[in-house]
Formats: C-alpha cells, sequence, structure tokens
C-alpha cells in the first residue's frame, strides 16, 4: 500500500520535529528516521498499529518516543493516510 502523509499530518511532523531539534538535533534527526520508518512498516503491515479511539482510524505508537501516528487505511485506494502525528500528551480524538 502507498503511504500518504495529509497535510495536517505533515505539519504535525514538521512541528515535532522542529521543536525536538531546538532542544536536541541529533534526536530530532534520530525521531524523523524512526518516523519515517514506521510509515514504511505501515505500508508492508497496514493493520500492525491498534484499533483507533475515533471510529475509522488506527493508532501507531513510535518505539522509543512519546509519538503516536493516528492513520486510517483506504481499501479501495490502497492507501494508508496518515491523519496526525501527536505527541502523547495531546489530547486525541479533539473534544
Amino acid at each position: 500500500m502507498i503511504v500518504n502523509w495529509l497535510p495536517r499530518a505533515l505539519n504535525d511532523r514538521r512541528r515535532q520535529i522542529s521543536y525536538v531539534f531546538q532542544q536536541n538535533p541529533q534526536a530530532a534527526i534520530r525521531l524523523e528516521t524512526l518516523v519515517r520508518s514506521q510509515a514504511d512498516i505501515l505500508s508492508a503491515h497496514p493493520r500492525v498499529g491498534r484499533s483507533g479511539r475515533k471510529d475509522g482510524t488506527r493508532e501507531l505508537v513510535v518505539p522509543g518516543s512519546p509519538y503516536l501516528t493516528i492513520y486510517r487505511i483506504d481499501e479501495n485506494a490502497q492507501e494508508i493516510q496518515i491523519l496526525r502525528l501527536l505527541h502523547g500528551a495531546q489530547q486525541w480524538p479533539p473534544d
């Protein structure tokens, strides 16, 4: 399946990586690599994440980090749509 980062998820990713970069550039590089590798895993194993708290979504914890990838599977399009990349302290789903 193709992995498609939706605009909001891309914005989340940029903000999360930028925040970590300000504190520790090397950690930000490692985090970006880890987030991308998790997305690659979704391509081959789309159901690896747990059922999401919001209907129709799934959630994949980025190992070794406090981040969570929120995604949905579009079987018809053979596509994984990454909706959000959130820190575990962020509210999900939104109220």
